[in-house]
């Protein structure tokens, strides 16, 4: 076996001191807000984003006067995209069936499929307006059913964005707050004087955003770990090297810690594709991003063997996964940690990213091991329920309950078993014991 890296990112050590000082800063700021509430919000977002308005959540006037000032072929785009998030989520959610089956004579078991009661949707925006993160959450909560949602967003240069305000009110949002960052999912989460706390949190966001989820998680549920963008590219010498280079560079410019990883068994591609990121990086408008997330966290990884590859890729468990090579499905059959494939040269990250009707928030930082993205299912509580219809399956169910009670030792739980047969069991009765 024989793997090269041709270009290394960041070490291991420097990226854990990153994190360590992020974790401190947001468990500060959580326990802040969780003892001063709305204040805390106030000067957090007086602090980072210099906004600090009457009141954080948009009446119906503003909301309404806000996507007033969206063009009409931007609303229209909108609605496509949301179009086509709502058909997946419909579909996933309709692929959610209700169960209920006799196992045994007179035994019924079941489970159905409840929406969490409320959630809060954190849409990223102070650096890009994420239109489409509102699509991925807003819209799939409105699908699954969830009676409350929340949505928060940052100011966009000092002001609510009017695109990503239209995208969550037409998403079905039922209150929306600019706020971002920390105070936003704190907020949410913990509960201030004037926003009720919810039962969810999902939507991605920077590390964070992301380390308030991980330390908010158990007070409130939240969809997976969605930090900083990250992309892998697989390709092989069916496609060229500006295609790799585009691909790895488009997701680069999400922030300045968003991992970039080509993995080919072409040392032409590799050498090709670092001199088109080279090329690119100086004509690219959001270069000044893009070329730091390049330089610290690019990778270029040179294997012998489509095995290899796949070795390298599963182990890295990427957010996306593009695949361009002569052989796509076998990657789609065989890859098994990741969030989201990209198959074949015709689709990109971007169409998901944007409007193709997959979510696109999606595992970061290995979670792809254990967990897919977020979909219509996230929303979604599968609570399981029992009954017994007949003196025989009651007897029947209790004599086993009780002498497995008592083989752990439980005497109180057999003693809820032998009630049973001794009501129901007529002659047949273990009376006082656990029932031989």
């Amino acid at each position: 076996m024989a793997i090269e890296y041709l270009k290394r990112g960041k070490p291991d050590s420097e990226r854990n001191e990153d994190d360590a000082k992020t974790r401190n800063v947001v468990e500060s700021t959580l326990k802040d807000i969780e003892e001063r509430g709305d204040t805390a919000v106030r000067e957090l977002s007086e602090k980072f984003d210099n906004y600090s308005p009457l009141s954080f959540r948009l009446s119906e006037s503003e909301i309404a006067a806000l996507i007033a000032k969206v063009a009409p072929r931007d609303l229209e785009d909108i609605k496509f995209a949301q179009e086509q998030v709502r058909k997946f989520a419909q579909a996933q959610r309709d692929s959610m069936l209700d169960i209920e089956i006799e196992t045994l004579p007179g035994v019924i078991l079941g489970h159905k499929n409840i929406p969490v009661q409320s959630v809060g949707c954190y849409v990223p925006g102070g650096k890009f307006p994420m239109v489409a993160s509102a699509h991925m959450s807003v819209a799939t909560a409105s699908v699954a059913g969830v009676p409350r949602i929340v949505a928060a967003t940052p100011p966009f240069n000092g002001a609510p964005n009017p695109a990503v305000i239209a995208a969550m009110h037409l998403g079905g949002a039922h209150e929306i707050y600019v706020i971002g960052g920390i105070q936003a999912v704190g907020a949410m989460a913990i509960g201030t004087e004037t926003i009720d706390p919810v039962h969810l949190l999902v939507g991605p966001g920077n590390a964070y955003v992301a380390e308030a989820k991980r330390q908010l998680l158990g007070r409130v549920g939240i969809d997976l770990f969605a930090g900083p963008t990250e992309t892998m590219v697989i390709a092989d010498e069916t496609v060229d090297a500006e295609m790799c280079a585009t691909d790895l560079l488009g997701q680069a410019e999400h922030g300045y810690n968003s991992p970039a990883i080509l993995v080919t068994n072409s040392r032409k591609l590799a050498e090709e594709t670092l001199t088109e990121i080279d090329r690119i990086l100086k004509i690219l408008p959001t270069a000044n991003t893009a070329s730091v997330s390049w330089m610290d966290y690019g990778e270029i990884i040179l294997c012998d063997t489509y095995d290899e590859m796949l070795e390298v890729a599963d182990d890295t468990a990427s957010e996306h996964v593009q695949v361009m090579t002569d052989r796509d499905d076998w990657f789609l059959e065989n890859m098994t940690c990741y969030g989201a494939l990209f198959l074949g040269p015709r689709t990109n990250v971007a169409n998901g990213d944007k409007v193709i009707g997959t979510n696109h928030t999606l595992p970061t930082k290995k979670a792809g091991r254990y967990t897919g993205g977020l979909w219509v299912g996230k929303y979604l509580k599968t609570h399981s329920y029992q009954k017994i219809l007949t003196d025989e399956a009651a007897t029947l169910v209790g004599e086993y309950g009780s002498r497995l009670s008592m083989l752990e030792g439980f005497v109180g739980h057999a003693e809820q078993c032998n009630l049973r047969v001794r009501r129901y069991g007529g002659k047949n009765i273990a009376y006082g014991k656990a029932a031989e």
